[in-house]
C-alpha cells in the first residue's frame, strides 16, 4: 500500500457524496450502497495503478458511474424485481416530512430530465463535483458541462414550477440557487 493513499480517509470524506450520487443513479438504497461499495473495492484493488492523489474524487466518480453503467448492461439481459417494504412505521416530525417531500418532488422531478443534463445536475449538486471533476468524470469539455449543468437547471426549474400548486413558485434560491 502506497503511504500516500490513505484509503480510511478517502472513504470516510467521499462515502457520503458517492452514496448520494450512487443513489441519484439507482433510486434504490440497496443498489446505492452496493455500487458505493464496489467502487471503494475496486479502489482498494487497483490503489497501485493511482496516479495522482489529487484527482482520487474524479477517479473514484468515474469509477462508479462506470460500474453502473456495466450493472445496467447487465441488467438489461438479467432484469430483476424488487418488493418494497412500507415506511409507515416511522415517526417523523412535520418539518422533517415537509423537507422530505420536497427532496423527494425535486428527485422526481429531476428523473424527468434529459438524461445528459441530469448526469451533470446530479454530479453538481448531489455529488458536489467542480465543472472540472464533471468533465473528467464525464469526459467531456468543460464548456459542454457548463451548457448542459445551465439547460438542466432551466428543465429542472420549468418542471419543479409544474409540480406546484398554483400560487405556490418555488424560488431558485432555495433549489441550491439555480441561477441561469
Amino acid at each position: 500500500m502506497r503511504a500516500d493513499l490513505d484509503l480510511e480517509t478517502i472513504v470516510s470524506e467521499l462515502y457520503s457524496p458517492l452514496y448520494r450520487f450512487a443513489f441519484a443513479l439507482t433510486r434504490n438504497e440497496t443498489q446505492a450502497a452496493d455500487l458505493t461499495q464496489e467502487t471503494f473495492l475496486i479502489l482498494t484493488r487497483q490503489q497501485a495503478q493511482v496516479r495522482d492523489v489529487t484527482k482520487i474524487k474524479s477517479w473514484l466518480f468515474t469509477t462508479l458511474r462506470r460500474e453502473f453503467l456495466r450493472g445496467l448492461r447487465s441488467q438489461s439481459s438479467h432484469p430483476e424485481v424488487e418488493l418494497k417494504p412500507e415506511h409507515q412505521d416511522l415517526l417523523v416530525s412535520d418539518s422533517a416530512v415537509s423537507q422530505a417531500i420536497d427532496a423527494g418532488t425535486v428527485l422526481q422531478v429531476l428523473a424527468k430530465i434529459e438524461e445528459s443534463y441530469r448526469m451533470v445536475l446530479e454530479l453538481f449538486y448531489l455529488a458536489d463535483l467542480s465543472y472540472k471533476e464533471i468533465a473528467v468524470t464525464l469526459d467531456i469539455p468543460i464548456g459542454t458541462v457548463m451548457s448542459r449543468l445551465s439547460r438542466g437547471k432551466e428543465q429542472l426549474r420549468t418542471l419543479l414550477a409544474k409540480t406546484e400548486p398554483p400560487g405556490k413558485n418555488i424560488p431558485s434560491s432555495q433549489v441550491k440557487n439555480l441561477p441561469s
